[in-house]
């Protein structure tokens, strides 16, 4: 981000940019897998993996970026990350295609929880109790709507909640690999793509979707091929402006970020997908719970950053612009690319596809 921005405006702007990014990878997913039909999340999954490595190499190969170079110390250095990314790559899809996208967005809610918990315990980090109560009432919420889902799905919810444990994973160690300041972003985004995108091409080749996705109907269609190719361009921003949010603000921070872009998917998803099942005990619940969203954004963000995270920024973007970040002083913000397409992807996580 542009030096002359105060630690405040960066951290706003990264979560907006965040934010903005999930919110329309889910969308964008929710198109290619439902509304066409795309029989192989694993496929899309994979593509949103090369679409990664394809920017992040020319990127350095035309000395925007760089990172350091491929080496053994430099996968131990990512690990293991690289095997978070692909569990949540796989969760996050799957749970997309089987869940209406309202239900989708609500079960997310639960990644807060478990990031609250996991940053207690492995990054000693501990969350005051209002923070505590805003967390455990977009929980009530989500418990709320989903207990009268009319349009349940044992596998669906399944995906959803491992696609929630290893978002929670993913945030908080990749908040320790930033704080280690050994490979930058740029490095962490490349190398965790270079080193799972073998891993899931022959997931996709076993399972046999790579097969089903090679006969699928509409490959010749130019409206799908443009919307595939988004959803993969996509899954790069979203794990590019998750690290992002990461670097300027908590794990937990993010995690409640990649979900509470659901204000506006929700509702949207209740008249785009075609698939949402009225009833008043889901409405409200939906409701609870982003209202507990909304309560923890305005208590983060509108308080002074206290603890060492914002400490640890400053030194990232020092360190990290002499020698991974900014090379020659010329660093060019990839989120900038983010203009040109409407910001973002994957579910996450998320990843990818998320990354959210």
């Amino acid at each position: 981000m542009a030096p002359g921005l105060s630690l405040v405006t960066k951290r706003i702007l990264s979560a907006l940019f965040y934010g903005l990014s999930s919110m329309l990878i889910v969308i964008v997913n929710k198109l290619v897998l439902t509304s066409y039909g795309f029989p192989s999340f694993q496929v899309l999954g994979l593509g949103q993996v090369v679409s990664g490595i394809v920017v992040l190499y020319l990127a350095k190969l035309f000395r925007l970026i760089s990172f350091p170079d491929l080496s053994v110390d430099t996968v131990w250095k990512v690990w293991p990350l690289p095997l978070i990314y692909i569990s949540n790559l796989i969760f996050g899809l799957g749970g997309t295609k089987k869940l209406s996208l309202p239900m989708f967005t609500v079960l997310r809610r639960f990644s807060i929880l478990f990031t609250m918990i996991a940053e207690y315990y492995i990054l000693s980090v501990r969350a005051s109790r209002f923070v505590q109560f805003t967390v455990y009432l977009m929980i009530l919420g989500a418990m709320i709507a989903a207990s009268d889902d009319l349009s349940f799905d044992l596998s669906g919810y399944t995906f959803i909640l491992l696609n929630d444990l290893t978002t929670a994973a993913n945030g908080v160690y990749t908040k320790q690999k930033l704080e280690a300041k050994s490979l930058g972003k740029y490095g962490l985004l490349y190398y965790n793509s270079l080193i799972m995108v073998l891993p899931i091409f022959v997931l996709t080749v076993s399972s046999g979707e790579l097969a089903q996705a090679m006969m699928f109907k509409d490959w010749l269609d130019p409206v799908f091929l443009i919307q595939f190719l988004l959803s993969c361009f996509m899954g790069f921003v979203l794990n590019y402006s998750i690290i992002l949010c990461t670097l300027y603000n908590s794990a937990l921070t993010t995690t409640i970020v990649g979900v509470l872009k659901n204000l506006l998917v929700t509702y949207l998803g209740m008249f785009l997908g075609g698939d949402y099942v009225y009833s008043a005990t889901n409405f409200i619940g939906i409701n609870i719970s982003v209202l507990g969203s909304i309560m923890y954004t305005y208590v983060t963000f509108r308080q002074r950053p206290t603890s060492s995270p914002i400490t640890n920024v400053v030194k990232e973007d020092t360190e990290l612009g002499q020698h991974s970040d900014q090379p020659d002083g010329k660093e060019k913000e990839l989120s900038n690319v983010s203009s040109s397409a409407p910001t973002d992807p994957g579910l996450n996580p998320h990843n990818l596809i998320s990354q959210s």
